[in-house]
């Protein structure tokens, strides 16, 4: 994505304290196990899918899910998965990327961690509450988690959203918004917070390059990071000499920390 200058970052991290300090705890929508919620409004970002606890894992290592046209959700297995439920990270890509592209920076790291992965692509450059409003990416996500959670025993307490660049911002925004799902977030080199009214208390994990080209580190996650903490959310933040990149340790941190539950 383009750089952001201080003027919108300032108005966007203003949006963003006043979400996480004011927001009440009342959950909005309602919701079922393995199922998404018929008609339900996308507009909050709250996702209405809950996986089930009588599922058997009957996905292939790799499947592409057939719900998007051209542009879809891609699941990948750990190659050793074991017949307990899995940890599972909805991953997504940064601006103008795809699922499949962001699952090469991190395929790997995922799979020696044992951690299962959603790559669904956005409906279209970016994720929608990046340049407007939540609602067709929701609703995606809504179908693809829906059809996951048919095809594979997932651990609730495993489940996880994040993201690089755009979709490191887009996976804070959700996670905060649907911490009663997703009890981790990962971010790397995220950009901002898109206001929205939190639920649960999800655990944070940030990286940031010291030399982001793209998304200063100082405007961006040395910002968004105390913030979260004032807050009371607990936050792993790794700064690393680099630039707008995930380093293969920081991969391979991240999704260590994505698939535990300490």
């Amino acid at each position: 994505m383009g750089r952001i200058d201080r003027r919108e970052f300032g108005t966007i991290a203003a949006g963003t304290l006043a979400s996480l300090a004011f927001g009440a705890c009342e959950a909005i929508g309602r919701h079922v196990s393995g199922a998404a919620v018929s008609g339900a409004d996308a507009s909050d970002g709250r996702l209405t899918v809950r996986p089930s606890a009588d599922v058997a894992t009957t996905a292939e290592r790799r499947t592409t899910l057939g719900l998007g046209g051209q542009r879809d959700a891609i699941l990948q297995l750990p190659s050793k998965a074991a017949s307990a439920p899995l940890p599972l990270l909805v991953l997504l890509h940064g601006a103008t990327g795809s699922g499949e592209g962001v699952l090469r920076r991190l395929a790997d790291a995922a799979d020696e961690a044992g951690v299962a992965v959603l790559a669904p692509d956005s409906r279209d450059g970016t994720w929608d509450a990046i340049r407007g409003q939540y609602g067709q990416d929701v609703e995606f996500l809504n179908r693809a988690l829906e059809r996951v959670f048919t095809l594979v025993a997932v651990d609730p307490a495993r489940l996880a959203v994040g993201g690089f660049s755009d979709g490191a911002s887009y996976a804070l925004s959700l996670g905060l918004i649907n911490g009663d799902l997703f009890r981790r977030v990962v971010a790397f080199s995220p950009g901002f917070v898109v206001p929205g009214e939190p639920h649960g208390k999800p655990k944070f994990f940030v990286s940031h390059g010291t030399r982001d080209q793209i998304l200063p580190i100082d405007e961006c996650s040395r910002t968004i990071v105390p913030n979260l903490r004032r807050r009371g959310y607990d936050v792993t933040f790794r700064e690393f000499d680099g630039r707008h990149e995930i380093p293969p340790d920081v991969a391979r941190e991240g999704m260590q920390w994505a698939g535990s539950t300490t």
